[in-house]
């Protein structure tokens, strides 16, 4: 049993990760098509040379940046707000923005933006993706903390009232400490699902706010470069060691 259990486990592994680790292997094929012809690192150098890429990276690591300390400083109040006060049905609401689809909330924030800016005249840009994008992110903040909140002792907090602390003091400097690595857990995460989203942003973005995935498809719709497969394993690394080192965060707590 535990023979068939772990051949399971290695044939889903095998199945997510295998067209991944194909991806990384041809980024350094000297081809441009999908047949071996030596190793080369010359598809890296171009992607630092291109134009198109770099503003899209810019714009993504400024976007996930900003999206981050925000949705983090809301979802950690709003998650500590609902633990004091136990809200089963606001917790469970929570939950229904992971259940919608992405096309129909970019759509809903799309006519929803439209119609706030027919009435102040502002178009669709950064700060329309960076509002987005705190309104997905903020309901991975606000889990992740609740979660470490649930095996928190409250007595904790009561001491330090007893002691003479006020509500803040108890909160800042018993409360806020203890919820540091969840914190940064939750941030992690946070920016690796802002920097990596492509449905929500290619709806509520401007002509001068693309992000790098945006960019990608683009690139992509085109024709398969190896100048995509770099960029696509540098993403996979990258994004892959921020989840890593925010699971290692969260199992901290």
């Amino acid at each position: 049993m535990k023979r068939w259990l772990a051949l399971c486990v290695s044939a889903v592994y095998v199945f997510l990760y295998l067209p991944l680790l194909v991806l990384t292997v041809f980024s350094f094929n000297h081809s441009r098509l999908s047949v071996w012809e030596g190793f080369t690192l010359d598809w890296y150098r171009r992607v630092l040379a291109n134009d198109a890429l770099i503003e899209g990276t810019v714009n993504s690591l400024i976007i996930a940046a900003v999206s981050t300390i925000v949705s983090t400083v809301i979802g950690t109040l709003a998650a500590y707000g609902l633990w004091k006060r136990t809200a089963p049905l606001l917790t469970t609401s929570f939950y229904l923005s992971l259940l919608t689809p992405e096309i129909v909330t970019g759509i809903s924030l799309l006519v929803f933006f439209e119609w706030i800016f027919r009435f102040l005249h502002i178009q669709l840009g950064m700060h329309t993706v960076i509002l987005a994008h705190v309104s997905f992110s903020l309901v991975y903040v606000v889990i992740v903390i609740l979660a470490r909140l649930r095996t928190f002792d409250r007595t904790l907090e009561e001491a330090a009232l007893d002691l003479g602390a006020s509500d803040w003091s108890a909160f800042t400097r018993v409360t806020l400490q203890l919820l540091t690595p969840a914190i940064l857990a939750a941030a992690l995460l946070a920016f690796a699902v802002s920097f990596d989203d492509y449905v929500i942003t290619s709806l509520v973005a401007g002509v001068n706010s693309e992000t790098l995935p945006m960019v990608i498809y683009a690139m992509a719709r085109k024709g398969i470069s190896p100048e995509v497969n770099a960029i696509s394993a540098i993403i996979t690394v990258g994004i892959g060691v921020l989840i890593l080192l925010a699971a290692k965060l969260e199992r901290t707590t």
